[in-house]
Formats: structure tokens, C-alpha cells, sequence
């Protein structure tokens, strides 16, 4: 039987599905056909398969920084926004 996850484990999990989240719902700003959209948002799936493994809580920071300047820096002057 494996234990319960501890608070950490939780917050983190949630924190990186907030990061996917966000990638995937700023690249639809870029792409609004879905089938281009679609071949981006397995990049970025894949971006973050390679760093599912990592547990070094500096390495992890230094990831979730780059993730979050990437998402700034990525930011469209004019979201496309479907209603």
C-alpha cells in the first residue's frame, strides 16, 4: 500500500498542471486552427514529459522560472478569445 501524498506532493502537482494548463490555453492565442494548434500542443506536452522525473527541488525551480518567463514573454498583445 503506498502512502498518502504529503502537502508538497499536492501543491506541486497542482502548480505544474496550472503551468500545462496555461501553455496550452496561451498557445491557442497563437493558433487559432486546431489542427496547427495541435501539433503545439504535443510540444509542449513533450517539454514537459522530459522534466517529469526530475526531482531536485533546485532543478525544479529553475524550470518553473524559465516556465513562467516563458509564458510572459510568449503572452499575445491581442489574446484571441472564443466565446
Amino acid at each position: 500500500m503506498s502512502a498518502a501524498p504529503t502537502t508538497y506532493q499536492v501543491a506541486h502537482r497542482a502548480y505544474v498542471q496550472s503551468l500545462y494548463r496555461r501553455s496550452l490555453k496561451l498557445s491557442l492565442d497563437w493558433y487559432i486552427r486546431h489542427d496547427l494548434w495541435r501539433q503545439k500542443a504535443l510540444e509542449i506536452r513533450a517539454q514537459f514529459d522530459e522534466n517529469k522525473n526530475i526531482t531536485n527541488p533546485r532543478e525544479l525551480e529553475t524550470i518553473f522560472a524559465k516556465t513562467e518567463q516563458q509564458l510572459a514573454e510568449f503572452a499575445h498583445p491581442d489574446p484571441y478569445r472564443c466565446k
